[in-house]
């Protein structure tokens, strides 16, 4: 993997800046984040079940995430607004551990990737299944939100070393 030692969001007297991607080439640029919510086990049967009372709330987060990915650039405030070709956002119960895994998954062709979009639409999700749920459980945690994979460009392919264990 090339790492730049220089931080490409700052210029030469160190202030912010966004990054000219003009001269890259376009190429398939695809990444994958996760994350989790952690809560109480009648709160994951609760969500599991369908009973929250605003609804359904792996539904409505697979959406939260999906529409906060296409915003990204609003929210992020050096990133690149992206034509997203492809954005998945899955949720997944894990009841042996008391937590619902987040995973999404972002595909571009362009100048540059998409790995913020990816973690956009993982905090966006958890965040909505909190807001879902907090009337039964403030106590959830949001965590380990980070970047699984990424493809394309120059840096290459990445793969998170503990990647693995997020796929369970």
């Amino acid at each position: 993997m090339v790492m730049d030692d220089k931080l490409s969001h700052l210029d030469e007297e160190g202030a912010a800046r966004m990054v000219d991607v003009g001269g890259k080439p376009d190429t398939e640029r695809i990444a994958v984040a996760g994350g989790e919510v952690a809560m109480k086990p009648e709160t994951l049967r609760l969500i599991r079940d369908g009973l929250i009372k605003k609804g359904d709330v792996l539904t409505v987060a697979r959406i939260a995430g999906i529409m906060a990915a296409k915003r990204t650039s609003e929210i992020i405030p050096l990133c690149h607004p992206l034509a997203l070709t492809h954005l998945d956002v899955d949720l997944t119960p894990d009841e042996a551990n008391n937590r619902i895994l987040i995973r999404a998954t972002a595909r571009t062709v362009g100048k540059t990737g998409v790995e913020m979009e990816a973690l956009t639409a993982v905090s966006a999700a958890a965040l909505t299944v909190y807001d879902m749920a907090k009337a039964v459980d403030r106590e959830m945690r949001i965590g380990n939100i980070r970047l699984l994979e990424k493809q394309g460009g120059r840096s290459g392919h990445f793969v998170a070393e503990d990647a693995e264990q997020d796929r369970e």
